[in-house]
């Protein structure tokens, strides 16, 4: 059975760090990602890599803040969010997929519960 369960989240000042981090059993997975969901707006892609760990993909509001890796041995996904800003708040969500088209998509397999972040200004 797969599960992915992501660790991490809390509150902290604008322009602080965090470092939100995704266990997933089962089997390992081609393509990993983060997503975010803000009340009131839909969930959007935050960070993708696939399983060579080499190709990484990210969404223009948090390129150049936001790093994704993964140690395939552990079967996890990190993702460090520096320079946060208050518009950085949501639950973010964890993500996998023995595909590797999905990346920007929301049309991944299997999504952990959330967890949130809250960036106060």
């Amino acid at each position: 059975q797969v599960q992915l369960v992501e660790s991490g989240g809390g509150l902290v000042q604008a322009g602080g760090s965090l470092r939100l981090s995704c266990t997933a059993s089962g089997r390992p997975f081609s393509t990993m990602g983060w997503f975010r969901q803000a009340p009131g707006k839909e969930r959007e892609f935050v960070a993708a890599i696939f399983s060579s760990g080499s190709t990484t993909y990210y969404a223009d509001s948090v390129k150049g803040r936001f790093t994704i890796s993964r140690d395939n041995a552990r079967n996890t996904v990190d993702l460090q969010m520096n320079s946060l800003k208050s518009e950085d708040t949501a639950v973010y969500y964890c993500a996998a997929d023995s595909r590797m088209w999905v990346i920007r998509t929301t049309g991944y397999e299997y999504w952990g519960q959330g967890t949130q972040v809250t960036v106060s200004s």
